[in-house]
C-alpha cells in the first residue's frame, strides 16, 4: 500500500519555527560537547600515559565505565539524580550539554591516547634532551602531531556525536529530532516529518563524512 504523503504544510514558518530551532541546539550541543570532550579527553589520555598509578587508575576507571554504559542511561541518570544532589534542577538543555561533554570525553580520550602513542618516543627523548619538561614536551612537540594524526578520527567521532544528540528526547530537550516531532504532531503529519528527519540527518552526516575523507587525503599527502 502506497503512503499518502503530503508536505504541503511545510512552509517557511514551519521550518524556521520548529526545525531550525532544534537544528541550532543540536549544532550547539555537538560543538560544545566536542570542544569540552576533546579537552577533558586529552587530559584523561595524558593521565593514562603518565605511568603514575594514582593518575592511571582513576582515568582508566572513568573511561571504561563511561564506555560500558549506554548514553541514554547516562543522560537519564544525570538529569534525574544530579538535581537531587545539588538541590535544584539544571534544565534539559544544560543537563544534555554536561552529560554529552563528560560522556564523549571517554571516547575522545581513547582517540587522543592512540594519537599520542603514534608519535615516536624518540621525539619525547629529544624534548628532554634540550631541557624541556614533560608538560612542555607534550604541549609543544607531541600533542600538535597527535592532533594532526587523529584529526579525521576526531571529526568522525564528532559526526557520531551529532547523531547521538537525538537521544536528548529522553529528557525533553528541544533538538533537531524534537523539532520534527513537534511539527509532525501539530500538523498531524508524523510520518512525513520522521521521513524528512531521516533525510536531513543523512544529508548532514554524509556531507560531513565526505569532508572528513577529503581532509584525510590531504593529511596523507602532507605526510
Amino acid at each position: 500500500m502506497m503512503l499518502n504523503l503530503d508536505y504541503s504544510f511545510l512552509t517557511g514558518s514551519v521550518v524556521s519555527g520548529f526545525i531550525v530551532k532544534g537544528l541550532v541546539f543540536s549544532f550547539q550541543l555537538t560543538f560544545i560537547a566536542m570542544i569540552g570532550g576533546i579537552a577533558i579527553g586529552t587530559l584523561l589520555a595524558l593521565m593514562r600515559l603518565s605511568g603514575k598509578p594514582w593518575l592511571v587508575t582513576p582515568a582508566a576507571a572513568y573511561v571504561n565505565t563511561m564506555r560500558s554504559i549506554p548514553l541514554v542511561m547516562v543522560i537519564l541518570w544525570f538529569f534525574l539524580l544530579i538535581p537531587l544532589l545539588i538541590g535544584r534542577p539544571l534544565g534539559a538543555e544544560v543537563s544534555a550539554i554536561v552529560t554529552f561533554t563528560l560522556f564523549e570525553a571517554a571516547y575522545y580520550s581513547e582517540i587522543m591516547r592512540a594519537g599520542i602513542q603514534s608519535v615516536s618516543r624518540g621525539q619525547v627523548h629529544a624534548g628532554y634532551a634540550v631541557g624541556m619538561t614533560y608538560a612542555q614536551t607534550m604541549k609543544l612537540i607531541i600533542l600538535p602531531q597527535a592532533f594532526r594524526n587523529m584529526l579525521p578520527v576526531l571529526l568522525t567521532q564528532t559526526i557520531i556525536l551529532f547523531q547521538d544528540t537525538s537521544l536528548v528526547y529522553a529528557v525533553g530537550a528541544y533538538d533537531l529530532l524534537k523539532g520534527f516531532e513537534v511539527a509532525g504532531k501539530n500538523y498531524n503529519r508524523p510520518v512525513e516529518m520522521y521521513l524528512l528527519a531521516a533525510v536531513v540527518y543523512f544529508v548532514i552526516c554524509f556531507s560531513l563524512s565526505m569532508l572528513v575523507r577529503r581532509l584525510q587525503k590531504k593529511i596523507a599527502i602532507i605526510r
